[in-house]
Formats: structure tokens, C-alpha cells, sequence
């Protein structure tokens, strides 16, 4: 994508120097009830707003939203914007339930999902939302994940078998001996694994690939071109832990870097965000502990 339709997003200053690296992680019901009786409960939102096609500058936008009359969550309130104020603002969404992700944003300083995330509803003062710090932005609260993605194919997220996975077909000849770690013939069928090794993959497989803990990263921040951070970096470890995938070595080698892993300072803002409660700092820590024991 040429440079001319995206616009790099920083923080402001005020927002990265204050304590604002918070985990939500619970979720809620939509519940509207009866509002025609109940005065209004307006609260403010101040949303990051850019689009390339104007030719202006970033700037923000205040919109107001009866809590009375609007859902729990941060999505709620800019669904209930998009919907019944500004059609023009742009942000990802989907699943409303903290999965697929796409709703991955800055709200109030910290990197977390708007449908997982609830209005403050303790302050007057209004809530500031911004695109993922440190992206080039499409529009809006929409940032570029091309590059995230591009950092995530390159490690092969998928099953490596020295046999191209021939011994999964339904046709393999399940005589020809072994085909896995425990010694027992899998032709046509799974792949073995012991509750061991599958428990390994915990706190890993659970990942939803937002982004938050990697734009999150200051390491991230200035090197995203050659740093893989911690999101792609936890995915590489799920797979080098895998008891099922025979690449191992090459996977540690690949990584073997000194900018694609070791410009992790375990700074730990990656844990601090995580939507899903999952530690990513951990994960970067287990793969060079893994390359000190094969080295």
C-alpha cells in the first residue's frame, strides 16, 4: 500500500507516561432496558479521526451517548455512534465476544478490545479512543496490519512433517513403520499426542492474533521491520513446542536473530495488555532459553 493512503500513529505523549497499561478481560451481555423514564446519562467520547482522501491533518472528534440507552462496552458506544450519529467513522469489528480480534484499539492509553473493554462510567471525563499506536493507519481506527501479517506467514504457523504430511493421507501404507514421536503407526489418521505435550500448547493456541501486545512493544515500536514481537514470536514458540511438527530445529534457527528475537527487553508491556490473558514475555523468554540449551 503506498505511504500516501495511511499515516503512521503515535500516541501522544501525555498517554505513554502515564501508568495506562491495563488488561480487560471480562465480557458482558448487551442489556438495554427501559430508558424513555430515566434522564439521560451522557458520556463523551473523544475518537482519532484521519482519512487520506481529505488531505488534512489527524485530528479528533467528540461524540456524546446516553448510557442509558447503550450498551456495556466501548463497542457498543461506537457501534451506537456509526449507527445513530457519524456513518463515516471507520473501525473493525466482528465478533463482539473477544475472538476473532479485529477490534483491537487504544482506549485510554492501553492496547485492549473494544467489545471486551466497559464505558467508564466512575468519571465524567471523556473516554479517548485511538487507533493501535505506532501502525500506519488506513482510516480512522483502522491501522495497517500488513506487515503484522507478513511477520506471522513467515514463521509457517502450520504442522511440518519431514514426510510433506504424506502419512496423514488415508491411502498411506500404516505398515511402513513408524510416522511420529511415540512410535506407532498414523497412517490415514491423527497425528498422536500425549495430554503432556498437548498441555504444553496452553496459554499459546489461545491467541487471537489482535496485535495489542505487539503494538504495545516499544521494542516493536522502532524496529517493526526487522523485530517479529511478541505476538508472531509466541506463535513461532506454539510451534517449536509442538510435539506433532518436526521442524524444530529449523524454527529455532529461523528465529535465531538478533533483531527478529533479541531485540525483546522483556519491558513485559506485551503480558501487561493482553486481552486473553496470555504472556507473551514468557513465550519470547522460552525460545532463547531452548536456543541456549541447543547452542
Amino acid at each position: 500500500m503506498q505511504s500516501m493512503n495511511r499515516k503512521l500513529f503515535q500516541l501522544p505523549q501525555q498517554l505513554i507516561n502515564r501508568n495506562v497499561f491495563r488488561t480487560f478481560s471480562a465480557a458482558a451481555e448487551l442489556k438495554v432496558g427501559d430508558v424513555s423514564a430515566k434522564p439521560k446519562n451522557m458520556k463523551a467520547f473523544q475518537i482519532y479521526r484521519w482519512n487520506a482522501d481529505d488531505n488534512k491533518k489527524p485530528t479528533t472528534a467528540t461524540y456524546y451517548v446516553d448510557l442509558n440507552d447503550c450498551g456495556p462496552m466501548v463497542l457498543d458506544a461506537l457501534i451506537k455512534i456509526k449507527n445513530e450519529q457519524d456513518p463515516t467513522l471507520t473501525f473493525r469489528r466482528s465478533c463482539r465476544e473477544g475472538i476473532c480480534g479485529s477490534c483491537a484499539m487504544n482506549i485510554e492509553g492501553s492496547n485492549t478490545l473494544a467489545c471486551l473493554c466497559y464505558i467508564d462510567k466512575s468519571t465524567n471525563a471523556a473516554m479517548k479512543i485511538y487507533p493501535l499506536p505506532h501502525m500506519y493507519v488506513i482510516k480512522d481506527l483502522v491501522p495497517d496490519l500488513t506487515n503484522f501479517y507478513e511477520q506471522y506467514r513467515s514463521i509457517k504457523p502450520w504442522l511440518q512433517r519431514k514426510d510433506g504430511g504424506r502419512s496423514h493421507n488415508l491411502d498411506f501404507d500404516t505398515t511402513a513403520g513408524p510416522t511420529n514421536h511415540h512410535d506407532k503407526p498414523t497412517g490415514g489418521l491423527e497425528y498422536l499426542q500425549s495430554k503432556e505435550d498437548r498441555k504444553k500448547l496452553d496459554g499459546m493456541y489461545e491467541c487471537i492474533l489482535c496485535a495489542c501486545c505487539s503494538t504495545s512493544c516499544p521494542s516493536y515500536w522502532w524496529a517493526s521491520d526487522s523485530y517479529l514481537g511478541p505476538a508472531v514470536l509466541m506463535q513461532a514458540y506454539r510451534w517449536i513446542e509442538d510435539s506433532r511438527d518436526e521442524f524444530t530445529r529449523e524454527r529455532l534457527d529461523e528465529v535465531n536473530d538478533a533483531f527478529k528475537l533479541y531485540r525483546c527487553h522483556t519491558i513485559m508491556n506485551c503480558t501487561k495488555v493482553c486481552p486473553k490473558g496470555l504472556n507473551p514475555g514468557k513465550a519470547v523468554a522460552n525460545i532463547k532459553k531452548r536456543l541456549t540449551a541447543h547452542n
